[in-house]
């Protein structure tokens, strides 16, 4: 059962403590990642037998299982999909930036332009799950950054097959690839390139604690989006929420993983004990009861606190995936949220909607990071490349100051590459 904690009552260490989520893997992702290094496919038929069960003799998903997984989708399904890609897509294009280009004090010309990454490697997670929601919010933004090439490894299930959701998801975001690899074998295998998978410059998407490592060890020879742990919810909600609505939310992240985290912050004791009780009577409707129990009874809390303004102070402190806020003028309180993932307004505004639907992208910062990271967005699959011309006049208007900075730094060979200039020129 979820316990309950009222703030003032407990040590805040008790309050706002996180269950440790961290799994020594280290050495075994790095002997997995050394391996893929030097046997390259070999090591990934290996890996993909022992792990997923799937003896493969093609690690690219074929033309032909591209459609049979479109008749497999159906029109209905794949109708969703389509709706939902263009939501993702209405709000990624409005994050496209484009370059600059200005002049300074010194009438020289500055300025910025935008490149994108050449190729970006997204990894989805499978396994208990499949996850055509992570395709699409993974894929879309690198597409509209304008990535030149743009692939997806997944782990296949034992009979060898991706998930044809996930393959009519790549289909409909335009995925140039998919490869049938899962766990820290895809990661290496992104990062470094084999015979058959290519090197990528960008690796982005949610994994289990190998796949994090994974990503963690091969930052520097590739850059990645961030270390994504379980996944989370905090729910600030005010006495007037329904108990059973604020318990189904707590569930939808529950039911991930056994490691997830749900929290409520309310400002109602009779809401929290109303609450409690729904999850015990919501959870053995689950399909995945088991893990939405252990989630809720290993890493569950309800926090009471005096009033919605605390609550959200609470938020700030524990800087969720995911807030919602289940409160009357839900607005009133978005100016004082200084750390989420993502926020979710109002009653009538579940976290599900985020994850398949409403276009914001759903791979979102995780224990705790919200407080200096940001969802996955255009920005990932682009770089941004300065530029800087001075003539022989600007140059002139500072070249002394850039000696002083010179000297008070003591590299005075800086200095002499900017004077030897206006020596040649005759001006000094």
């Amino acid at each position: 059962m979820i316990r309950i904690m009222k703030l003032g009552s407990e040590p805040n260490e008790r309050i706002f403590a996180r269950t440790d989520m961290s799994r020594d893997v280290g050495a075994t992702v790095k002997a997995i990642i050394e391996d893929v290094k030097k046997r390259g496919d070999e090591a990934l038929f290996e890996y993909t037998a022992k792990f997923d069960g799937a003896v493969l003799t093609s690690l690219e998903v074929s033309p032909e299982e591209f459609e049979e997984a479109r008749l497999e989708c159906g029109e209905e399904f794949t109708e969703i999909l389509r709706e939902a890609a263009e939501n993702i897509k209405k709000f990624h294009s409005l994050q496209k930036r484009e370059g600059f280009k200005t002049v300074n004090a010194q009438g020289a010309v500055v300025g910025q332009k935008i490149v994108p990454v050449a190729k970006a490697g997204l990894y989805v997670p499978g396994g208990t799950a499949a996850y055509p929601s992570t395709v699409l919010m993974d894929s879309i933004p690198a597409k509209i950054a304008g990535c030149g090439e743009v692939i997806i490894t997944t782990p296949p299930g034992k009979n060898g097959k991706v998930p044809a959701a996930i393959l009519a998801a790549a289909e409909i975001a335009g995925v140039d690839r998919v490869f049938k690899i899962g766990g820290a074998q895809a990661i290496a295998a992104m990062a470094f390139g084999t015979e058959t998978v290519p090197k990528t410059d960008k690796i982005v998407g949610p994994g289990n604690a190998f796949v994090a490592e994974a990503k963690k060890q091969v930052f520097g020879v590739v850059s990645i989006d961030m270390i994504a742990g379980p996944s989370e919810i905090l729910i600030v909600a005010d006495g007037k929420s329904k108990a059973s609505w604020v318990a189904a939310d707590m569930l939808s992240q529950a039911e991930h993983d056994k490691m997830a985290s749900a929290v409520l912050v309310t400002d109602s004791y009779e809401l929290a004990e109303a609450v409690s009780a729904e999850l015990e009577k919501q959870i053995p409707l689950l399909e995945r009861a088991g893990i939405a129990r252990a989630s809720i009874d290993n890493n569950g809390k309800i926090i009471v606190a005096a009033d919605i303004w605390q609550a959200v102070e609470v938020a700030n402190e524990i800087a969720p995936e995911h807030l919602e806020l289940s409160v009357e003028n839900p607005e009133k309180y978005l100016a004082a949220v200084k750390n989420a993932g993502s926020v979710f307004l109002g009653r009538y505004c579940p976290e599900a909607l985020g994850d398949y639907f409403a276009g914001p992208n759903h791979t979102l910062p995780t224990g705790g990071t919200a407080r200096f990271s940001s969802a996955l967005s255009v920005d990932d699959f682009v770089k941004k490349i300065q530029f800087i011309e001075y003539d022989a006049e600007s140059l002139a208007k500072c070249a002394s100051k850039v000696n002083e900075f010179a000297k008070k730094e003591g590299l005075t060979g800086h200095g002499r590459s900017v004077m030897i200039r206006l020596d040649e020129s005759g001006e000094i």
